[in-house]
């Protein structure tokens, strides 16, 4: 994979709330890792003066905590570091029309959010704009329940992720999780994973699934009957993950399948970032074999 097809574009709302500067971490840290873009986006009713951006999480201070910009320094020192970075604040009587006609003008390869226990995800984003700004754009999403300090440190901008969980299904199959997600996550962090394949359910329902091998990596699987979320979520807690990665539909967004779903469920109850990867081909795209996972010679 080159360079510059790792350089990610970076969406992230923020409501200006604890949570949300979570997630600002989170998405400061990987359009950074990756030399990439990070647009901060904040929806309001009445559109601030383009200078107006005290609100927003300060990224060079943060990049100045972090050990890699001098204090008080200039915003080309940003640049310098191979990072472009974006403040934007809208208003108007439409917000859905605004956020999808700058997202078609500003593509984005992740989102990265904070979410709400009561609704899974951001409320003004929820209410106002989820359905129809996933269902243009099926990006992966990364998002952050309330109360989890996540993956990357606040202080010191440092990556802490040695156990990833993945639970498994044949519908949608993760071959596109799993072929993908080794370079998302080594785009940022380059120490040793367990990646953990979890199916909830019978040997009869397991997928077969190729796993990429990757220097550091130790893949893991293990198999359980039961309710799915409980499952998922005891496992996820057992150890505890650091990160949780589920596939979703695609064509549906991740937004969409978030509502009344496993997906919805497993935010909900998380207690780590979880990393909602589509899957771009068909729902049945799968042969529709089960055999037992097929894992690299050890």
């Amino acid at each position: 994979m080159s360079e510059a097809s790792l350089r990610t574009r970076v969406f992230h709302p923020t409501d200006f709330s604890p949570a949300s500067e979570v997630a600002f971490t989170h998405a400061l840290k990987l359009a950074l890792a990756s030399r990439g873009s990070l647009t901060i986006f904040h929806l309001a009713r009445e559109a601030a003066a383009e200078d107006d951006v005290r609100e927003f999480p300060r990224v060079r201070e943060t990049l100045t905590q972090w050990g890699l910009v001098p204090p008080h320094s200039p915003r080309e020192a940003v640049g310098a570091l191979g990072l472009r970075v974006r403040k934007v604040e809208v208003g108007g009587n439409d917000p859905t029309d605004v956020i999808l006609n700058y997202l078609d003008g500003h593509p984005a390869d992740l989102i990265v959010l904070a979410t709400h226990q009561r609704s899974g995800v951001a409320r003004w984003l929820y209410r106002e704009v989820a359905a129809p700004l996933v269902r243009r754009s099926a990006v992966a999403a990364l998002l952050v329940p309330p109360g989890v300090d996540g993956f990357v440190d606040f202080g010191t901008g440092d990556v802490r992720l040695r156990r990833i969980l993945l639970p498994i299904d044949q519908h949608p199959h993760p071959r596109q999780t799993l072929a993908t997600l080794p370079a998302i996550v080594g785009a940022f962090h380059g120490g040793p994973v367990t990646a953990e394949l979890l199916h909830v359910g019978t040997a009869a329902t397991m997928p077969r699934v190729h796993l990429p091998q990757v220097e550091g990596w130790t893949w893991a699987t293990q198999m359980m009957e039961g309710d799915v979320v409980e499952g998922i979520l005891r496992t996820a807690a057992a150890g505890p993950a650091d990160l949780l990665v589920l596939t979703t539909q695609g064509r549906r967004g991740f937004l969409d399948a978030l509502r009344g779903s496993t997906t919805e469920r497993v935010v909900r109850g998380a207690r780590c970032p979880v990393l909602a990867v589509p899957t771009l081909g068909p729902a049945n795209a799968h042969d529709g074999t089960t055999l037992e996972p097929t894992f690299p010679a050890a």
